[in-house]
């Protein structure tokens, strides 16, 4: 509150004394560290701030706090609180009556609010006294600046205050200061200044113009009322004719009592079920049904009812005088653990809320209250039930509409989880996806493998040109025989670990492996022009890699042997159960034969290859006319280097980096140590050992060499 006060007075000074003046102030050294924090809770500082703007502006305490009460006023108009202030009563004692209650409601959402409290009482005489409570001492005259202000604003009356008396008195929280004000008001003033200032003349004609309008209008409403047989007085006329409740006839409201209260004893205890009358002495003599239900010590008369609840808000001591002091505010009681049954001392005590009425004639307080709940969870560990509250009482309703709030809270949030369960199971879904894809990838080419997941039939493609690349293990037969399979396939998996990572280096196709056979291709399934260049780059990085496995018998690094040959292919997926991207020509055949009469640690070019790769910054030696299996006499052709590309470049590293060689070695190291079912991979090279060391890469397609001539087509391992 005192940070708001602050910042409201360094606003009130720039604008009714203006900018200088605020910057004269600030820079005063008592004042500088106030000013500059918003955070102020201190009664001495803010009171001592205020005497300080008042000696720099040459003007009293008095005069300052109420320019402030009147800003005050406005600025809670300007943010939103307009509408609810002006409904807070027909009238300026309605008004202030009700203050209390409003701060009531406000402290629900500003926690730390420590508001003052206002009661007003009308003298005989007819004029209003007004009771200010604080704990803030040295602020009254903030009061006369905001009821000024609010009976010019909504009341259109003009307001005089005089302090009648001030004092201090001890309550629960400590003293507080209480300041009684004299409040005179005087009707439609700005009216009457209107016309003082206006001339005479002026007023006499605006007069009578009002006055022919008002008797116009009610001519048009008399003459429009319907024939009525029944005689009516004037009063009833003027009364069809004058809307009650507009101009002051609503402020001249006077309400009408009976003599005898129509209403027996037993039928009020049970149309106000929670109600309790108590004297001065704080003595129960009445109280409703249900409240005696669920305080049963409230069933005696005459018992203390501060032995039986404590007051909980506002936190004044528990006698008459305080109370009648703070009528206007809602009370809170809670019971006393200590009075209740022993059976109900483990649940949660009752709270009842609701406004104090003083009866002058009996001597005594009514209290009219409702139970303090706001679910149906709360109504249940109180053991109550909906029926325990009347059916006019507005709890019944909070209670049902925040149960339906809660419920709908319960579902929102219900589905944020199931939204937040979704979105995991989203990413984990994408992520196994991807794994998914990954490996479809690995085994059909990428723009295959997504036809396929959408459906679509994969149609067999003839590509003209292509370069196939053969390889094998020289004297794989003789390793198999004296190793254990498990070594093997050690071997084999670190070996295609490194080729596989030289097929993304050149861009070429891994197609199959059988065995120590690996085949890949260029320029199939994408054409490339290049195809030639990156099989025959790729097949001198699978020389260097092979250096860095080693033979599990020997100790030694394994040698392989390389085919390649360039032609045309016809290409397709082949299989529904396990599809796989086949290749099916001529070609095939021919690059198994180049790789079967191949030398060790060479790489063997057929006529076309070398075709393909003369002129290409490649040495190329020839080997000379060699007879080959089912295709006679060839003159044949050995790669030897490239000419422009070093072996890092050919490894796909950098230049001098070490890095990825160790990673590989580590790599291979790792693969070692791999689990695997030793019983699955020996069936495989067991029969592999069985073949010939010159016919283990293709013994199918050598069956079918001759038809694949005649056809132009052959199977592919």
């Amino acid at each position: 509150m005192y940070g708001f006060i602050n910042t409201c007075l360094k606003s009130l000074v720039i604008e009714k004394f203006g900018e200088e003046t605020w910057e004269k102030l600030r820079t005063q050294a008592e004042v500088q560290d106030t000013f500059m924090t918003y955070q102020v809770y201190d009664d001495d500082i803010t009171v001592k701030l205020v005497t300080e703007a008042c000696k720099m502006l040459n003007v009293s305490a008095e005069v300052v706090l109420k320019l402030f009460g009147e800003y005050f006023f406005n600025f809670c108009k300007l943010s939103g609180y307009d509408r609810m202030l002006r409904t807070l009563g027909g009238n300026l004692m309605e008004f202030i009556e009700n203050l209390d209650a409003l701060h009531s409601f406000l402290s629900l959402s500003y926690q730390e609010m420590n508001a003052p409290s206002f009661r007003a009482e009308r003298r005989e005489d007819g004029e209003m006294l007004l009771h200010y409570y604080s704990d803030r001492r040295g602020l009254y005259h903030i009061v006369p600046g905001i009821i000024e202000a609010v009976a010019k604003d909504f009341f259109n009356s003009e307001v005089n205050m005089t302090i009648l008396n001030q004092s201090e008195e001890e309550e629960r929280t400590g003293q507080k200061e209480h300041v009684v004000f004299l409040v005179t008001q005087k009707k439609n003033v700005q009216k009457r200044k209107e016309k003082e200032r206006g001339g005479k003349g002026m007023d006499k004609l605006r007069d009578k113009e009002e006055t022919e309008e008002a008797l116009g209008k009610m001519k048009e409403k008399y003459s429009a009322l319907p024939h009525c047989p029944v005689k009516r007085t004037h009063w009833e006329i003027v009364r069809s004719i004058v809307m009650i409740g507009h101009g002051n006839l609503s402020n001249s409201f006077i309400p009408s009592y009976p003599d005898t209260l129509w209403i027996e004893a037993q039928a009020f205890c049970n149309a106000f079920p929670f109600h309790i009358v108590f004297d001065r002495a704080l003595k129960v003599k009445q109280a409703g049904v249900n409240i005696q239900k669920f305080v049963p010590g409230l069933q005696t008369f005459d018992i203390q009812l501060d032995e039986y609840f404590s007051i909980v808000h506002p936190e004044v001591t528990f006698t008459i005088e305080s109370i009648r002091k703070f009528i206007n505010s809602q009370f809170v009681l809670k019971t006393r653990r200590e009075m209740m049954p022993e059976s109900w001392k483990n649940q949660p005590m009752l709270k009842l809320r609701g406004q104090m009425m003083w009866m002058e004639s009996k001597g005594c307080m009514m209290y009219l209250c409702s139970p303090k709940l706001r679910s149906l969870q709360e109504l249940e560990d109180r053991k109550m039930h909906i029926a325990d509250i009347a059916q006019h009482d507005t709890t019944r309703d909070l209670i049902l509409l925040n149960q339906q709030r809660l419920a709908e809270i319960e579902l929102s949030n219900q589905l944020e989880r199931k939204k937040e369960e979704l979105r995991i199971l989203s990413k984990n879904l994408e992520v196994e996806k991807k794994k998914t894809e990954t490996l479809l990838y690995a085994m059909l080419p990428r723009h295959v493998a997504n036809k396929l997941k959408e459906g679509k039939k994969v149609e067999a493609g003839e590509f003209e040109v292509c370069t196939i690349l053969f390889s094998d293990v020289v004297t794989f037969t003789n390793i198999c025989a004296a190793c254990e399979p498990i070594q093997i396939v050690n071997m084999l998996n670190s070996m295609y670990s490194k080729f596989d990572r030289l097929t993304n280096v050149h861009d070429v196709y891994k197609v199959e492996t059988i065995g120590d056979a690996y085949m890949v291709v260029g320029g199939v399934p994408i054409p490339a022009e290049t195809h030639a260049e990156c099989v025959a780059n790729f097949s001198l990085g699978m020389r260097i890699a092979a250096r860095e496995v080693t033979n599990p018998v020997t100790g030694d690094s394994i040698q392989i042997r390389v085919g390649i040959h360039t032609g045309p292919v016809l290409a397709g997926v082949v299989g529904e159960k396990m599809p796989r991207y086949c290749l099916f020509g001529d070609t095939v055949n021919t690059a198994s034969r180049m790789e079967s009469h191949g030398v060790p640690n060479k790489i063997h070019l057929s006529p076309t290859a070398y075709s393909a790769l003369k002129n290409k910054d490649f040495e190329i030696s020839e080997r000379g006319e060699i007879e080959v299996k089912g295709k006679g006499k060839m003159t044949t052709y050995f790669l030897v280097q490239n000419l422009k590309a070093t072996e890092d470049d050919i490894m796909g590293r950098a230049a001098g980096d070490p890095s990825q060689l160790h990673q590989e070695n580590e790599e291979t190291q790792d693969d070692s140590h791999d689990a695997v079912n030793p019983s699955r991979k020996s069936s495989k090279v067991d029969l592999l050992g069985d073949e010939k060391d010159q016919e283990v890469e293709l013994s199918n397609v050598d069956v079918f060499g001759s038809d694949a001539v005649n056809t132009k087509f052959c199977i592919l391992l």
